[in-house]
């Protein structure tokens, strides 16, 4: 990736749900190589915003716009992965054809599964159904996907969730290779991440 072109900027974001506004007038711009953390009380919007950016949610106002190193016409949504709360992955599948399935759908292969999974120390577990994991490996399986398939923009809604201390600092280690390969970041979090961000967006501040 080209560390000067890919940006990601929002200007005067609004969502509203149930008639309700969750936020307004949000505006932030991350290049090549930044981490953006995202933080505010529960109910301030953070998850609401990742999941906005990813495509999830409609806008009520406000505009997102996605420089990529390369051209194409691939939208954000398209660029990007959304690591939620749900792990996203299907319970009688192996582990390993979990991320088979996640590369035919999801665009632009990465590393071999099996090097993904080593990556995240679950490479001894690739044959068991992901149905007989624990909750903390079904966050490194959720995490190894970011690596099956490249994409640009990581939006990580609380990536630290459920992850022991050895698995936080290698959840550091992918991100820190992310972001030095020209790739970035926004990140919801209640926690310190083991990757210093760039810059921090406060929802719900006064």
């Amino acid at each position: 990736m080209n560390r000067a072109a890919n940006r990601l900027s929002a200007t005067d974001l609004a969502v509203s749900r149930g008639g309700r506004a969750i936020f307004a007038q949000i505006s932030f711009m991350i290049g090549a190589g930044e981490l953006l953390a995202v933080t505010g009380a529960n109910g301030a919007g953070k998850s609401t915003l990742l999941r906005a950016v990813a495509g999830l949610l409609p806008l009520a106002a406000g505009s997102l716009r996605f420089d990529a190193a390369r051209e194409s016409d691939a939208g954000i949504s398209e660029n990007a992965h959304y690591f939620g709360h749900l792990d996203g992955l299907k319970p009688a599948l192996s582990v390993r054809d979990n991320l088979a399935l996640w590369t035919r759908v999801a665009g632009e292969p990465g590393l071999p599964a099996l090097e993904a999974l080593e990556q995240v120390e679950l490479d001894h577990l690739d044959d068991l159904p992901a149905g007989y994991l624990s909750a903390g490996q079904r966050r490194r399986a959720s995490l190894a996907r970011l690596l099956v398939v490249r994409r640009p923009i990581w939006l990580l809604d609380e990536p630290t969730s459920a992850l022991d201390a050895r698995s936080e600092a290698t959840f550091g280690e992918l991100l820190a290779g992310h972001l030095a390969g020209g790739g970035l970041a926004l990140a919801a979090t209640h926690r310190p991440l083991p990757v210093a961000s760039s810059a921090t967006l406060a929802l719900g501040a006064a």
